[in-house]
């Protein structure tokens, strides 16, 4: 574990990396937390970490002891999503409750790396570039919490390989496909395109080297697929329909990369906050609920308490009151994947994940 020191009175502390993450986050909300408790009745907030827990333990008494959860479909990219909802806990690999789930998760992703970077199996997945982002993302954050050196090394050369992998499977257009650019005959869309950015930020992060090339390429990709009213089309080869939860996505993932000032995103913003912003409005339905406001989310905590607070109210309530008795929330694609997502959003300011943090 990585172990920061300084005097205080004369004397001597040692802080972790999460130690740190937590008293930062702490002074810097010092002032906003007492405002956000004021709104929020203590029954809430019981009700928000009753909710959390049970969803955290449903997820830790599914998991197989070979690290995966027992899912039909993308399996490397539903074990991603679920190890990152346990580590938005602030458990790690060595500490807390869920530190022997994330490190059976670790262990399962490294078990998937190949040769050539590829996190997954494109054997029996036919959208591996999913499961390669969303793996990315949960190992980078693993990285900065592990102590171990032999540990810390494997991670490292994993994640470096799959940083490789993913510049190598960018299209010519700037985005990703389902798989890399040469299988997929340079097919791209938007929300593969999101969860490459997203995992190499985090490998950024971590320490790990990404080319500036393959960001700025995705993110010229991402101005190129907006429409006139400031949505983002499905993919550079199929523009004209704007797509709400894209258009989140790739908010997230220009915040992601550094762009908080561009032409595009004010554009943007309006957009999603007109589509995405009041979710009572039962008129406006679309699929992917979850994926979307798994992203959303992110982009509504990033501009600040006076916008989130009340936001952040409504979508965790509307969370809370759809889980089952055994913790778990269904939807699409898997239960796994559904309880993950909102598991992440109610953890999300928290701030436990730097990949997530303002």
């Amino acid at each position: 574990m990585q172990v920061l020191d300084f005097e205080e009175h004369g004397l001597k502390h040692s802080f972790s990396r999460r130690d740190w993450v937590k008293l930062i986050a702490s002074l810097v909300s010092a002032g906003t937390s007492i405002q956000s408790s004021r709104q929020v009745s203590a029954a809430q907030q019981d009700r928000w970490g009753d909710s959390i827990k049970r969803g955290l333990d449903w997820l830790s008494r599914t998991q197989s002891s070979r690290g995966q959860w027992n899912t039909q479909v993308y399996p490397t990219a539903l074990a991603s999503l679920a190890g990152t909802a346990l580590i938005a806990s602030g458990s790690t690999t060595t500490q807390g409750p869920y530190a022997r789930g994330i490190a059976r998760v670790a262990d399962f992703l490294i078990s998937k790396s190949r040769d050539n970077g590829l996190i997954g199996d494109p054997q029996t997945d036919s959208r591996y570039t999913y499961g390669h982002g969303f793996a990315m993302l949960m190992l980078s954050q693993v990285l900065g919490e592990e102590g171990l050196v032999d540990r810390r090394n494997e991670l490292v050369e994993v994640l470096t390989k799959a940083v490789q992998f993913s510049g190598g499977a960018q299209t010519e257009a700037g985005g990703w496909g389902y798989v890399s650019a040469k299988e997929g005959n340079n097919f791209d869309e938007g929300s593969t395109t999101i969860t490459q950015v997203q995992g190499l930020r985090g490998c950024r992060n971590a320490g790990i080297p990404v080319s500036g090339d393959v960001i700025e390429k995705a993110k010229q990709y991402i101005y190129r697929c907006k429409n006139a009213d400031g949505g983002i089309s499905y993919s550079s080869q199929q523009m004209g329909t704007s797509r709400p939860a894209i258009t989140a996505a790739a908010l997230a993932a220009l915040y992601n990369a550094g762009d908080y000032d561009s032409d595009h995103v004010p554009e943007m913003l309006s957009y999603a906050k007109g589509t995405l912003h009041d979710i009572g409005d039962g008129s406006r339905a679309f699929g992917h609920w979850h994926y979307t406001y798994l992203y959303y989310s992110q982009v509504v905590y990033r501009q600040g308490d006076e916008m989130w607070i009340p936001f952040r109210d409504r979508l965790y309530d509307r969370i809370v009151s759809e889980q089952r008795p055994d913790g778990y929330w269904e939807g699409q694609i898997d239960p796994v994947y559904v309880t993950a997502c909102n598991l992440i959003i109610l953890q999300l300011d928290q701030s436990f994940l730097p990949i997530y943090q303002r």
